[in-house]
Parts: structure tokens; C-alpha cells; sequence
């Protein structure tokens, strides 16, 4: 099997490093550097394990323009990004370049968009893919050559989903979650879901009629409280679906391109992580890290 193309969630991946790891890490100007620290030792421990040909950052917009004009209420409850982390924002592409690593940006698409994107060309080159994320979204995405690393919050380490591990959690493949998650709601992305209608409910609706718009068509043949959901909210629940569906982004396959640990050393000093640096100047290789 070739080495696998690394698409990381850098919002998530800063994000929860950063509520993970005490805000006293400070850099050489005083300033919180603990998400660009838990974000790059878990990237550091992936690397060493799964050998990627080549890593890449995808950065997004919050909340793309055209999921919040189908639902406004899309994202609103998220709070806002705190002013430390903000700033460590910033310097994550330029820090994860000397590493070797790439970053994507779409200022209209989600990181999600983008990491299905990279999924794709990457595959359609014959390659192999794995999307570093806490999103469970990503499990559409899940087929031949595409897994999903999946980060738990509060945890170390990452769990690999296949297609018969989504089959296994939701009882659907990959190519339904969107069509679940319409029905069955995503309180992460403020969709209520179908009323009444749970995750188990979700997949054997789904199981016996194949697709959201075989379960709204059948309404008419369920007991009169999820008849009643379906009917009346069809049109938001199809809204739901789209929402929840990746957007196809143009994208270039991107070159190998290996982790570059001398880089990363006097990327981390120039931060003020100084440890950080000493032990990626130890390392000889990735696989000493």
C-alpha cells in the first residue's frame, strides 16, 4: 500500500490543543503557545506511526456562507474564538511550513470541504488518504483508500474508521451519513434533526427505504409522530442534508513532501519551544520521536 496523504482539521486539531494543554505554555514574547504545542505533538506522533507522503493543514471559513443562507441558525451557538488562541491561529501556517507541511485555505468553504477535496484527488490519483478530525461528518467521506483518524476530545491517540466501523456505530455506510445526520440532528452544527426521530430510528429508516428522500416519501407508512416530523419538515430536513454534505473544491494533489524535523526544530526556538526543539534535534529520525 503507497503512503498515505495526511489531511489534518487545523481549526479543530488548534482548537481543542488548546483547551487541552494549560494556557501558562508561554512563548518567547509571553504570549499562550499551547495549541501550536498539542497541535504539532499530535501531528508529530501520527507521522511517526503512519509515515505519511505528505502532510497537509486545511484551514475554513467558521460557517460557509451558503450553509448558513439554507439555516440560519448553522454554527450561531458556537462561541468565539478566544484572543490567545486567535493569535496562535495565525502563526500555525508559517510554523507548520517548516516542518514541511502544507496548508490549504478557503475563505468560502469549510476545513471539512477542503479535507474531502484533498480525499478525492488523492484517491483518484490511486493514492490513499487519511483525514485527521473530530468531525464526524468525515465518516461520508470514509471508502477505498479514504479512513478517517478520528481525535476524541479529552483523549490522546486517534481511532481509525473504515466503512465497517461507520456501519458498525450508525448501522449505514458512509454514503448515507449525511442523509443520518439530516434526520438524526447535529447539536455541533445547531440541526435539530427530524422531530422524534432518534439515531436508531435514523438508520433503520434509512435501512429499509435507502435514501432521506425514500424515507419523506414514505411518511405516510410510519406511526403518526414521525409521519408528522417528515411531512412537515421536509423541505428543512432535505436543507439539513445539504448542509451536512462536503462541497467538492477545486484542489491540486499535493507532491510528497517528508516531515522536516531540522525545520521544525528552528521553528519551534523561534516560538520559544525550546524543549520542543531540543527533541526534534535528538531525533534522528521520525520514528525516534
Amino acid at each position: 500500500m503507497p503512503a498515505p496523504l495526511l489531511a489534518v482539521d487545523a481549526p479543530f486539531l488548534l482548537y481543542r490543543s488548546f483547551f487541552a494543554l494549560p494556557d501558562s505554555i508561554h512563548g518567547a514574547d509571553g504570549r499562550p503557545v499551547n495549541a501550536l504545542l498539542g497541535a504539532t505533538n499530535a501531528l508529530l506522533r501520527i507521522v511517526a506511526d503512519r509515515r505519511p507522503r505528505a502532510v497537509v493543514l486545511c484551514f475554513g471559513a467558521e460557517a460557509a456562507h451558503y450553509r448558513v443562507e439554507l439555516y440560519s441558525p448553522y454554527h450561531a451557538d458556537r462561541p468565539p474564538v478566544p484572543d490567545d488562541l486567535a493569535w496562535q491561529f495565525e502563526q500555525a501556517p508559517a510554523m507548520f511550513a517548516q516542518f514541511g507541511w502544507t496548508s490549504e485555505t478557503s475563505f468560502d468553504m469549510e476545513a471539512d470541504d477542503l479535507l474531502g477535496s484533498l480525499a478525492q484527488a488523492e484517491t483518484e490519483a490511486g493514492g490513499v488518504a487519511l483525514l485527521l478530525t473530530g468531525d464526524r461528518d468525515m465518516y461520508q467521506c470514509v471508502g477505498e483508500g479514504v479512513s478517517v483518524l478520528y481525535l476524541k476530545s479529552g483523549t490522546t491517540g486517534v481511532e481509525e474508521v473504515d466503512a465497517a466501523e461507520v456501519k458498525r456505530r450508525y448501522g449505514i455506510p458512509p454514503a448515507l451519513v449525511a442523509d443520518f445526520i439530516a434526520l438524526r440532528g447535529d447539536p455541533s452544527d445547531g440541526l435539530p434533526g427530524a422531530a422524534g426521530i432518534g439515531p436508531k430510528t435514523a438508520a433503520e429508516l434509512l435501512g429499509r427505504y435507502g435514501s432521506l428522500e425514500a424515507v419523506i416519501a414514505a411518511a405516510s407508512e410510519q406511526r403518526p409522530r414521525i409521519a408528522q416530523a417528515l411531512s412537515e419538515q421536509s423541505d428543512e430536513l432535505l436543507a439539513f442534508r445539504r448542509i451536512a454534505q462536503l462541497q467538492s473544491v477545486a484542489i491540486e494533489r499535493p507532491p510528497d513532501r517528508p516531515t522536516d524535523l531540522d525545520g521544525g526544530a528552528r521553528a519551534a526556538r523561534s516560538l520559544g519551544l525550546n524543549r520542543l526543539g531540543q527533541r526534534l534535534d535528538e531525533a534522528g529520525d521520525v520514528s525516534e520521536l
